[in-house]
């Protein structure tokens, strides 16, 4: 493992210090995606040009690609194929009322264009699959009936690469979190890996092999896509962002730091051309959440601070949606629970930049996690049990609404914050019951794609509770833990080298906080943790 990270780390190094080839772009964009159409020749470059857009989930622009070539050739059956595609948003969240209805339509239209081929109607048909009874299915039966009418696609047209790749994000889609073989995320590489070799310059075989290895388990598997993928569509915002995906799940703070900050660049000023100063979209706020977990696992708090002020300066947004609210609700939370500064965190509210939170129960809730945990360690009892209780009645709405997944999420941190509680009133047997049943929940599930991780891990929660009651040996085991699933967490490093000096066991005391200060060297330097590992090092 130690020699499998030392690679990771020389070649990220390496790939990120050559020099940027030719990228594709607009003019270029048919040589990349081969998708042939029985539409003139124009609406075929047109065609491919969105469909490149429409790999890097550029969903406004795409729509817009699309809409004008069904203006020009509206008998162009895959234009409207390609509106109907940019209307759902197969990894983020389910479409609202408005874009299944734009979708919808835009099927209508491509079925009576009739498409020209078999193979056209198969694709139409495919699609069709998912918006097909959208007021009487839920969103996962229609995505998996979409799975498997392009699994058919795939398996009929076996020389058609854009097939193979739309099934494997198609794969991806339906991917359970709590599946953690990973079928169908491996499934999905297999297939993109075979097109990776014939075309590493295609954006989605870069973009969706990255989500595919979006796992700890896998991610090392990912980073050759992570590093071609932003050279590939350099204006994209979310192709800028999306490498960080696999080097957030590999502790490759600085690459995450420069992948976001370009991505954070590129959507700002995507943004300022439609909404003004002051306005962000999703992919603005989900690479500040990125951005600003990766400074602060790197002791950078000033620059952690200058993100989560950034946001709260946000005033006009495009539209709300899951990525959005969960970048909105995480970072003021972040900034305070991974510095442990309680005092802030129990001062936490929801950030008042026009986001509606309250659509988006979890996310209400990761605020009163923080304010929980803050008052648990600021001596506030009843403010504590009154937001446990608010976490509870969150949980409760969820699976009302049979949201399971991110019931389970609230569920972890109603464990994390009760137990945490019981430690504060001085029942440490019952908080270590309640924090690693919270740890061993959130183990049975991955994150998701919005988060670049939980505000505070609730393994690492768990080792810090059993090093606070000294059961050092119990601690630096879960903190190793914790450090597998998230390498170079800054507060497990840390944790594990408090926990080998508690225990006695000064070498490897001193070894975790040289692998602490190294990761710091970049820091603030007024963080009082580096200079306790300092400190010890001078002894």
């Amino acid at each position: 493992m130690k020699h499998t990270r030392l690679w990771i780390v020389l070649l990220a190094g390496l790939l990120l210090a050559l020099p940027m080839r030719s990228a594709a772009r607009a003019d270029t964009a048919a040589d990349e995606v081969k998708f042939p159409v029985t539409c003139g020749p124009a609406a075929q470059k047109a065609f491919s040009h969105a469909t490149w857009m429409l790999h890097s989930f550029w969903y406004p622009e795409a729509d817009k690609a699309f809409a004008e070539i069904t203006k020009s050739e509206p008998g162009c059956a895959m234009a409207h194929w390609g509106v109907a595609m940019s209307h759902w948003y197969p990894l983020w969240y389910p479409p609202n009322a408005a874009a299944l209805k734009a979708g919808s339509e835009a099927v209508e239209k491509a079925l009576a264009a009739q498409p020209k081929t078999e193979r056209e109607k198969d694709y139409v048909t495919a699609i069709a699959a998912f918006y097909r009874d959208n007021d009487k299915l839920d969103h996962r039966t229609r995505a998996v009936a979409y799975e498997k009418a392009m699994e058919q696609v795939y398996q009929r047209y076996p020389e058609d690469r854009e097939a193979a790749i739309f099934y494997a994000l198609a794969l991806n889609a339906t991917a359970l979190p709590t599946d953690k073989r990973f079928a169908n995320k491996k499934k999905a590489a297999e297939i993109l890996n075979k097109v990776f070799t014939e075309q590493p310059n295609h954006p989605g075989v870069a973009h969706y092999l990255i989500h595919s290895d979006d796992t700890q388990e896998l991610a090392e598997a990912g980073l050759p896509a992570a590093m071609c993928y932003a050279k590939i569509a350099p204006e994209v915002p979310h192709a800028l962002h999306m490498p960080s995906h696999i080097f957030t799940r590999l502790g490759l703070w600085q690459q995450s730091i420069e992948s976001n900050t370009a991505a954070h660049d590129a959507a700002v000023a995507y943004v300022r051309k439609t909404l003004g100063e002051g306005g962000f979209d999703g992919e603005t706020v989900h690479t500040m959440d990125y951005l600003e977990y990766a400074y602060l696992q790197l002791g950078q708090d000033k620059e952690a601070k200058r993100v989560r002020d950034e946001l709260l300066g946000y005033n006009k947004i495009d539209g709300a949606n899951l990525p959005m609210a969960y970048a909105v609700a995480a970072i003021p939370v972040r900034y305070a629970l991974e510095r442990r500064d309680w005092r802030a965190a129990a001062a936490l509210s929801e950030p008042q930049i026009s986001v509606p939170l309250e659509k988006f129960p979890w996310a209400v809730a990761m605020v009163s996690y923080g304010r929980a945990l803050g008052m648990a360690n600021t001596g506030d009892a009843a403010g504590a049990q009154a937001e446990i209780t608010k976490l509870q009645a969150l949980k409760d709405k969820l699976l009302e609404a049979k949201d399971t997944y991110w019931a389970n999420q609230i569920e972890v941190q109603r464990l994390g914050a009760d137990g945490m509680l019981a430690h504060a009133q001085g029942d440490d047997k019952k908080a270590v019951e309640l924090v690693r049943a919270a740890a061993d929940l959130a183990a049975t599930m991955d994150k998701h794609p919005a988060t670049p991780a939980e505000v505070l891990p609730a393994r690492e929660l768990l080792a810090d509770l059993l090093l606070a009651i000294n059961d050092s040996a119990s601690a630096a085991k879960e903190y190793d833990r914790s450090l597998k699933a998230e390498p170079n967490r800054f507060r497990s490093l840390l944790g594990k080298a408090r926990a080998a000096k508690q225990a006695g066991d000064l070498a490897a005391s001193r070894n975790a906080y040289q692998k602490l200060l190294m990761l710091s060297s970049r820091a603030d330097g007024d963080r009082p943790e580096l200079a306790e590992a300092k400190a010890v090092l001078s002894n």
